[in-house]
């Protein structure tokens, strides 16, 4: 077999392997896709899918009020302002001391109370809308939802890293050897 026909052959090879690939998980590539361009818009969406970070009264911490009181205003706050049927379990605390204020981060609803660090004022009451297409993007929704303790999210992350880097690998050669094919004619 010539060097041009074994040429061809792998091309029809990357050809099908480009295209199959494509064709099995394409859906997943559509979530991932939204998604994932969805949440490079969050801190630019005007506090739509990421809240806005506000700003408390000061960054010293000696005169912010004790963490537990803090706990204790968000979740007061959750029951009283959004709903008490939510549950009060906390996913993280986010302290930005520069800004002055704490954000308790809900598991439930993904809902954010932000506090100013020193008074325990309200500052702001949002849904992070990022966290649920966070879950979508990484496959942590399904993950949840089979209660498969993140092994779902290991699979399918593998499946489309790895077909990301098929995907990658056979587009550069579907551009790359047919120029070469015709570089080599010409010679």
């Amino acid at each position: 077999m010539g060097k041009r026909k074994k040429q061809a052959k792998v091309l029809r090879i990357f050809r099908k392997v480009h295209r199959t690939t494509g064709a099995l998980l394409f859906i997943f590539f559509f979530f991932i896709s939204i998604s994932g361009l969805l949440l490079g818009w969050k801190k630019n969406s005007n506090g739509y899918i990421l809240p806005e970070t506000q700003k408390g009264t000061t960054a010293d911490l000696k005169q912010w009020l004790p963490v537990d009181s803090l706990h204790t205003i968000a979740c007061t706050t959750l029951h009283s302002e959004v709903s008490p049927d939510l549950s009060l379990e906390i996913d993280r605390i986010d302290m930005r001391k520069e800004k002055g204020s704490v954000k308790f981060v809900f598991v439930d609803s993904f809902y954010e109370i932000q506090l100013d660090g020193a008074t325990g004022d309200v500052l702001s009451i949002g849904k992070r809308r990022s966290d649920f297409l966070e879950n979508i993007h990484d496959g942590s929704l399904v993950d949840d939802y089979l209660g498969s303790e993140g092994y779902f999210k290991l699979m399918y992350t593998s499946v489309m890293g790895v077909s990301l880097l098929v995907f990658t690998i056979t587009g550069f050669w579907l551009w790359y050897g047919p120029k070469r094919m015709r570089k080599a004619n010409k010679a």
